[in-house]
């Protein structure tokens, strides 16, 4: 397979004045467009946190795709990415986990398997078994409430289903191709009939729980849980449609990162902060 070496950004988070109440957003960034999606916090506290700590860690950052498809059913990821797509000697590569988690699916809310839904995968028959694997569903798959115990929904879809949608086309035209090459990628996507790695369906996920403090008449404060290993930056607008301005470039570490903005300008600001990351 050949590789190019490529230039991904993630942008989430452009936040008003004051606190981000809602459950934490995170952005699946896919090269057929981005999906957003809001998690369950408050229900799925354990399931949420182990998300979080994937993505916080750069597993979910670097290089992770999606390893199996399934049209009308599922496209799971968080299980393998790919080494180093500038080495002419790439490799697939488990994305090595942290161990497994409580099945949550009967905590707080019960949340079904419904189109535009993502939850747990994990071992047949153990349902304590989830890892870091996860999965999208492509359909009604309320079956899976049922099955040792549930599969743990623990967020869903806001925007861009059109992007689900391109999963469950198998038509040529669409674009999106099912090969197998052994093992658990017995149902890979990729994107051309004769792939290489770059022919992948790279799947960089980033969460910035952005938020917007106002400290005095002329003084707010911008803060973010940061992506580790990667350039943070947040950026200003107060024109729609908005042309950004940067306000702070910042290596991620994986904690939570603040800065001040101290304009004397009377215009409102919007804020958003991005994700620079390389493979």
């Amino acid at each position: 397979m050949h590789w190019n070496v490529f230039f991904a950004m993630v942008a989430l988070g452009v936040c008003l004045m004051g606190q981000v109440v809602a459950g934490t957003f995170v952005q699946i960034r896919l090269p057929l467009g981005d999906i957003d999606l809001e998690l369950y916090d408050k229900d799925k506290p354990e399931t949420v946190r182990n998300f979080l700590r994937y993505i916080q860690s750069g597993a979910f950052t670097n290089n992770q795709f999606i390893h199996r498809w399934e049209p009308g059913f599922v496209i799971q990821g968080g299980g393998y990415w790919v080494a180093d797509r500038r080495l002419s000697s790439v490799e697939i590569l488990p994305i090595d986990t942290f161990g497994t988690i409580t099945n949550e699916y009967s905590v707080g809310r019960k949340f079904s398997n419904v189109y535009g839904t993502i939850a747990m995968a994990r071992a047949g028959g153990l349902p304590n078994s989830a890892d870091s694997q996860w999965f999208l569903n492509l359909g009604d798959n309320a079956f899976l409430d049922s099955v040792d115990g549930g599969f743990t929904v623990f967020g869903h879809v806001v925007g861009n289903t059109n992007v689900l949608e391109r999963f469950n086309k198998v038509d040529s035209a669409n674009g999106v191709y099912r090969m197998d090459i052994g093992g658990a990628l017995n149902h890979l996507p990729v994107l051309s009939l004769d792939p290489t790695y770059d022919d992948l369906v790279y799947a960089d996920i980033t969460t910035l729980r952005v938020s917007v403090e106002k400290l005095a008449a002329s003084t707010r404060q911008v803060s973010w849980m940061s992506v580790k290993n990667a350039t943070n930056v947040v950026e200003f607008t107060s024109t729609f449609p908005p042309t950004w301005n940067t306000l702070i470039k910042t290596n991620g570490n994986g904690s939570r990162l603040q800065v001040q903005d101290s304009s004397t300008s009377s215009a409102t600001r919007f804020y958003r902060v991005r994700v620079e990351h390389r493979p």
